[in-house]
């Protein structure tokens, strides 16, 4: 049929909606290819618009049709009548001689499709013409009123189908929630749904986009609802974090486990990295918190970090890292020592070495329990299950056997590092003062060292350092560790006393701690900068260790410069272990452990290669200012993600503020050694004034002289104070800059 004559732009047409009305509409655009024309129409305000196909428009508007002969008028008429009620019985009971269209889908206004009745075509049939359909026909010759104007606010034509819906009351429609349509009128004049033209003309795009979009929305209702119907009888779904621990087991499910055992092969490595994975712990399980650590086999770690979506969808982010050996909860102080750790490392110290041990992570994490033995009840310690006190007994195994020709003394010290200052704990903390000789060796002065001839005597020097170390309750821990405890075993010569080996096990403070360095409290500040630029220095002289030739920041740190003897020579070996726990909350500072721990020997997620920076040395710019400032613009160097250049400044500024204090103090017990002279010269002078004939003039000269000495050494030490309550001052203004800084990032 070629495209009505009379339909152009401007035309004033009547339309039919979907839920029935009948309305004047203006023709806004005619597309040809489409066969179809866009109407526009003005509603309470507001001008709507839809697209409807040409065969819909000249139903409602016959005067559009083009003359032609009377046969095909008449056919066309035939084909376009409106079907009343008896004649749409009539079809129902022909309903299984012709079968319905399949292009019969409507949309509602929420986008979702619904199926709709099926019209037959009102098709010539000999015999088959009703008088009721006769009697429709003539009814529905004459178009019907529009009717009023004031009708419900309708969608826009994004919305609409592009062809009338017949209104239908179905059980689906209610089932899916979505809204009934409205009843179609009970006057058979009113009626006005195409039948055969509506039947047979294909659907618009927007309809079949419109159509698509319901059916991938349905899609994934029904897969999330048959999701949570399955994991239902499996978890606690009042939990807001069921979803995570789903996944997390789903992908459990697919690992192939082999966990490390005591038959695995051990290999020697100078630079030995470990990780420890500790089980929950009676607050976490109280909390319900979720595993989120997988240790599948003896070298991989997997964290499984809990993720949202900007539509709010969880999901996981599963990160892989490969170290020397992975232990996962059900390991024992025992099986991490005696095979992978610090025992291999005991028979380095007798073969003339040095050996590095030492536990690193966050607090609450198992560090104290890994070096110093188990915790039970009222915060007291089984000492006897610790790595301090198993590398002990093996010390003492071989000195009394294998290297009994040696003629060997052990000596033990145990000595902690807080903000920057070294504590005897074996000799009622006392501060020890950290300095290099004349060999360039670095020496802790005053440090006392206990003769040892069995285990129980190391046993009582653990208990009584871990005793008087400093701790402080936190969140995690009702004993946290906010210092670096190092318990040396010493192996020294018997007739020249010269060290023969030296085994040193460390015991970290927590890695969480280094952020504190914008606390508004100065100890607490000072405290976590120690903190952070020790384990910095840590990390950098063990990449160093294994670099071989590489420059050695041990001046970065007071930890590091006490360790420089363990950092040098070619039978140096150190063992790293990193404790990380596996709750969801720790989930953030899990990852940082890895990390740094990562980054000690970057093995990689997998392969052969050990370590991308030991083959080939690095060079650093090196500060001329000072030794430990030079170290310092090394850390930088070689950390630019987590030391800004804020934190360098602070830093230094810091070890100016540290080293002025050391200075001070000195000044001032030299100062109150002096006033003990001061004493007896004030009463050598007031008894010279007793003597009846004594010599005024000599008198006052000697008085003269001594209180200009007074003067002087008074004057000396307050400008040293004058100095160090600068370096306080500018200690406390780059902090609050680091604070703003920090704030200004989380914003």
């Amino acid at each position: 049929m070629s495209e009505p004559v009379a339909m152009k732009v401007g035309v004033n047409v009547d339309i039919q909606r979907t839920d029935g009305r009948v309305h004047s509409a203006v023709i806004s655009g005619i597309n040809k290819d489409t066969r179809s024309v866009t109407v526009e129409w003005y509603e309470k305000g507001e001008t709507k618009g839809k697209e409807i196909e040409m065969d819909a428009i000249t139903t409602l508007n016959p005067h559009l049709i083009p003359p032609g002969p009377e046969d095909s008028l008449a056919e066309h008429k035939s084909s376009s009548k409106i079907p009343t009620k008896s004649s749409r019985q009539e079809e129902a009971m022909d309903e299984d001689d012709d079968p319905p269209s399949s292009a019969s889908s409507g949309c509602y206004l929420n986008g979702n499709a619904e199926n709709t009745p099926q019209h037959k075509s009102q098709v010539k049939r000999p015999g088959k013409r009703s008088v009721a359909s006769r009697q429709g026909e003539k009814r529905n010759m004459a178009p019907p009123p529009d009717p009023p104007r004031g009708g419900n606010k309708v969608a826009s034509a994004r919305s609409r189908p592009s062809y009338a819906v017949p209104p239908k009351s179905n059980s689906s429609s209610q089932q899916n929630g979505l809204p009934e349509p409205a009843p179609a009128p009970s006057d058979s004049r009113k009626s006005l749904v195409p039948t055969s033209n509506n039947a047979g003309r294909r659907k618009s795009n927007c309809v079949k986009e419109v159509e698509k979009i319901k059916q991938k929305r349905e899609d994934r209702r029904a897969a999330h609802l048959a999701i949570k119907e399955q994991y239902e009888s499996h978890f606690d779904t009042s939990d807001p974090n069921w979803e995570f621990l789903a996944m997390i087991k789903d992908f459990r499910n697919n690992l192939d486990y082999r966990p490390i055992t005591s038959s695995d092969p051990i290999e020697n490595h100078q630079i030995c990295v470990c990780v420890r994975k500790r089980p929950l712990s009676k607050k976490e399980i109280a909390r319900n918190e979720a595993d989120v650590i997988t240790v599948p086999n003896k070298e991989n770690v997997i964290v499984h970090e809990p993720k949202l979506k900007v539509d709010l969808t969880k999901y996981l982010e599963n990160q892989q890292f490969r170290f020397d050996y992975s232990f996962d909860e059900n390991a024992t102080n025992d099986i991490v020592y005696r095979l992978y750790t610090a025992q291999p490392l005991v028979e380095c110290i007798f073969e003339g070495g040095m050996a590095t041990c030492f536990a690193y992570g966050q607090t609450g994490s198992g560090k104290t329990h890994t070096m110093g033995g188990d915790f039970y009840s009222k915060g007291q310690q089984d000492c006897s299950k610790g790595i301090y006190l198993l590398a002990a007994k093996d010390v003492f195994k071989l000195l009394n056997s294998k290297y009994k020709k040696l003629d060997l003394v052990v000596g033990a010290s145990f000595f902690e590092i807080y903000s920057g200052k070294v504590f005897d704990l074996l000799n009622e903390k006392a501060k020890l003062r950290v300095l290099e000789d004349h060999k360039n060796q670095v020496q802790v002065v005053g440090l006392r060292e206990e003769i040892v001839t069995n285990t129980d005597q190391v046993l009582q020097l653990i208990q009584h350092g871990n005793n008087v170390r400093t701790s402080g309750q936190t969140s995690a821990n009702q004993h946290s560790s906010r210092s670096h405890a190092v318990f040396q075993i010493i192996l020294r010569q018997r007739i020249r006393n010269k060290i023969h080996g030296k085994f040193s096990l460390i015991d970290l403070a927590g890695n969480e701690r280094g952020a504190d360095t914008s606390s508004s409290d100065r100890n607490t500040r000072m405290e976590g900068a120690e903190i952070n630029k020790s384990l910095l220095a840590l990390k950098e002289c063990i990449r160093a260790l294994g670099r071989k030739g590489a420059h050695l920041p041990f001046r970065a740190s007071k930890l590091t410069q006490v360790l420089r003897d363990s950092f040098i020579g070619d039978k140096s070996r150190t063992c790293m272990i990193s404790m990380i726990s596996p709750g969801m909350s720790c989930c953030e500072h899990t990852l940082n452990t890895l990390r740094y721990a990562d980054r000690v020997k970057e093995l990689g997620p997998g392969g052969p290669v050990e370590g991308k920076s030991s083959d080939v040395a690095q060079d650093y710019p090196v500060d001329g200012t000072s030794p430990q400032n030079s170290d310092l613009a090394l850390l930088k160097t070689s950390n630019a993600e987590e030391v800004t250049e804020e934190l360098l400044t602070f830093h230094q500024a810091l070890n100016k503020m540290q080293e002025m204090e050391e200075v001070l103090v000195d000044e001032y017990k030299a100062y109150l050694e002096e006033s003990q002279k001061w004493i007896q010269e004030d009463k050598r002078l007031v008894k010279m004034t007793d003597n009846v004939e004594y010599d005024v003039e000599e008198f006052a000269k000697q008085l003269d002289a001594y209180l200009a000495r007074r003067h002087e050494a008074i004057m000396s030490l307050r400008e040293k104070v004058a100095t160090f309550r600068q370096e306080i001052q500018e200690e406390e203004t780059l902090s609050k800059n680091i604070k703003r800084e920090n704030i200004n990032k989380r914003k």
